[in-house]
């Protein structure tokens, strides 16, 4: 029972990774009309600031997530305005600019960095005991302010007029414009958030694992996974996606193997589809 419960909550641990990775996504797919390829290496960006603040500079795990978090939501306001912009709703072009930037990036990184591995000290140390079973408090650090981010996302979606203005734009972008919505303002604020989001993530994953400039394929492959499987667009379909898609990666792994957890992962992803081609919780 003890490994079982343990199990479960690194599944809803990677389960929230893989949720803040896709509400990125997602959020740049329905408003701009790019997938933008380079978001596993926006997250692997945010996790060597994150890294750099906390190892290097000495400061705080929480001051060091929050200073990555707003230093690379404002370097996606720059990449959204140089790179992506011009190229909006363009799904080709978008692609070969985003995979341009993979490669800038990881280099950037490597160079910066190095290639060998690197790790962000926990920030809290120590286990919880509920009803005789022992969970990691660093576990459970990730899934508290992962959900505290993704409802802080929806709750901006959902209260305020900019997030109005970013549903109003993601379901007819010409009609919206034509409303007085400036669509330039909203991808500049929709690429600021998911920036946000993926270094968020990244952040996290640091402070359990361990960070690579290469860690972002990974990353992306889940992110876009969750995306099919929740409904494109649909942010209640990425969390119930994330979370089925990261207690399967929780649970399997002891029982069988990691590739065992993949594989079958991707089967529920396509049987799923057979029935609900649109996903989840997604629109025809």
């Amino acid at each position: 029972m003890d490994i079982l419960a343990q199990s479960v909550v690194n599944g809803l641990m990677i389960g929230w990774i893989y949720i803040l990775v896709a509400l990125g996504l997602t959020l740049v797919l329905s408003i701009m009309g790019i997938v933008q390829l380079a978001h596993g290496e926006i997250y692997m960006v945010g996790a060597y600031i994150s890294y750099y603040f906390c190892v290097k500079a000495g400061l705080n795990f929480f001051l060091a997530l929050v200073i990555s978090v707003i230093l690379v939501g404002l370097l996606g306001i720059v990449l959204e305005k140089l790179l992506l912009r011009p190229f909006r709703g363009q799904v080709e072009r978008a692609l070969i600019i985003t995979i341009g930037l993979i490669l800038v990036l990881q280099t950037s990184v490597a160079t910066l960095f190095g290639t060998t591995t690197e790790a962000i000290h926990n920030p809290i140390s120590g286990v919880l005991t509920i009803l005789g079973t022992r969970v990691p408090w660093e576990r459970l650090i990730v899934i508290i302010v992962s959900i505290a981010l993704t409802s802080a996302l929806i709750l901006l979606i959902q209260r305020t007029k900019t997030g109005q203005a970013m549903i109003a734009v993601s379901q007819d972008r010409e009609a919206a414009s034509l409303q007085g919505i400036s669509v330039d303002f909203i991808s500049s604020v929709a690429m600021f958030l998911g920036c946000a989001m993926a270094a968020g993530a990244g952040a996290l994953v640091g402070s359990i694992f361990s960070l690579n400039p290469f860690m972002g394929t990974f990353a992306v492959m889940k992110g876009i996974a969750v995306i099919i499987l929740g409904g494109i667009g649909s942010i209640s379909g990425v969390v119930i996606a994330g979370l089925i898609l990261g207690l399967i990666d929780g649970l399997i792994p002891p029982l069988l193997s990691v590739h065992m957890a993949g594989i079958i992962g991707f089967v529920v992803i396509i049987l799923i589809l057979l029935f609900r081609p649109q996903g989840l919780l997604g629109h025809e």
